[in-house]
């Protein structure tokens, strides 16, 4: 094992060396402090709103031939090769710097483990492609942000070809990775279990929809038990379970059932878009989409806020196209309806997170939120979560 400098060590470190021999001294490597004091919904405060980092090291490219194949090599099989196939530009510490300063505090970080693996059924996760994920990771916590690191698509690519005992063991095996690679990591690194693909099974199987909820169930205590026996910090880390598919509706079905947590307040519960339903049948911006909207809010506050259990809101709606306005809508500008759902969301007490990819909502070669009126939506935001602290 490589040995790790503190920040503290760097600092003081930065006085006697020159600015290239500091490479790698990062924040990541800040002593792996774990704040005792801080409650699950003291986190939620502290991680206002993020970004993803989307169709970037959770990228991959499918064998068509090989449905059972978690991925086909690219070019020369190195990280960058994945990082890069679904058209995101390499991820530098510029990009992370901007996004801490537009407002973001916390940047959700996809990945699909499955790239650089040898299909053998061993499931080993490749040095190279975990030390760059941890690179980029080190890039987010030298601006002190909160990064939350998960397994995406893998899940899905496990879920459809195998069964589930099959399942659960490679999932085990994975997460004893992850959780192993970054025992070591301070209370700012957090790590959650799984992408959409919770509720799905494979072309044959035939479970019924109760025991799709105990196969969810299985996933996120499976996935539980395994960070927390990984030892070091893990004990005592934040950890966000999956919802059923994400779904607000599915989440906060009574058949839904929070993994049993040996550590006390250090969970939260993951689902996305709270107003995916209006934005896919372009209803947004009217009475039905406020309406909806709101109910979808009750639901999660009901069933966990209120019970002292953080909502993180790993993807929302970051633009919204003309032709997803409501015919009778009073809200019409894209920035108007972020602003909306962003208030909403952060007014309830969540974590929202928009979904992004390379140049969409945020450029990573000008290090800037693209569009001016979206990039005072987010300062807005930020700013207030900042003066209710």
């Amino acid at each position: 094992m490589k040995m790790k400098m503190t920040r503290k060590l760097c600092l003081l470190a930065a006085s006697a060396m020159t600015l290239s021999a500091l490479t790698g001294c990062t924040a990541a490597l800040d002593g792996g402090t774990m704040r005792k004091n801080m409650s699950a919904m003291d986190y939620a405060q502290e991680m206002g709103i993020g970004i993803n980092l989307g169709n970037t090291m959770e990228a991959y490219w499918a064998d068509p031939q090989d449905k059972t194949a978690g991925a086909s090599l690219i070019g020369e099989d190195t990280p960058q090769n994945y990082e890069t196939c679904w058209g995101a530009v390499v991820t530098t510490k510029e990009a992370i710097d901007g996004m801490a300063a537009a407002g973001f505090n916390t940047i959700r970080v996809p990945v699909y483990w499955g790239n650089m693996m040898e299909d053998d059924g061993k499931f080993e996760i490749d040095d190279a492609y975990i030390e760059r994920v941890e690179e980029i990771i080190g890039y987010c916590l030298d601006n002190d942000l909160y990064v939350v690191l998960n397994v995406h698509h893998y899940d899905e690519f496990l879920i459809k070809n195998h069964p589930k005992e099959d399942v659960l063991e490679a999932t085990e095996i994975i997460w004893e990775q992850i959780a192993g690679h970054f025992r070591d990591y301070s209370d700012y690194l957090i790590f959650e279990g799984f992408n959409e693909a919770l509720g799905s099974q494979r072309e044959g199987d035939t479970y019924t929809e109760d025991e799709l909820f105990d196969y969810v169930n299985d996933m996120n205590q499976v996935f539980v038990d395994t960070v927390r026996e990984s030892g070091g910090n893990n004990k005592n880390r934040m950890l966000i379970a999956s919802g059923y598919w994400t779904n607000i509706d599915k989440t906060t079905d009574a058949r839904y059932v929070l993994p049993e947590d040996p550590t006390e307040d250090r969970l939260m519960v993951s689902v996305h878009y709270i107003d995916n339903a209006c934005y896919w049948t372009n209803n947004i911006g009217g009475d039905y989409w406020r309406a909806y909207s709101n109910k979808q809010c009750s639901q999660l506050t009901e069933v966990y806020t209120a019970q002292n259990i953080p909502v993180f809101v790993g993807e929302c709606t970051s633009i919204y196209g003309k032709e997803n306005i409501a015919k009778d809508a009073d809200v019409t500008a894209s920035s108007d309806c972020l602003s909306h759902m962003m208030h909403l969301a952060v007014d309830n007490g969540f974590i929202p997170v928009l979904w992004d990819v390379n140049d969409n909502f945020y450029s990573r070669t000008e290090y800037k939120i693209k569009s001016e009126s979206d990039a005072a939506v987010i300062r807005e935001i930020a700013d207030k979560i900042e003066n209710q602290e």
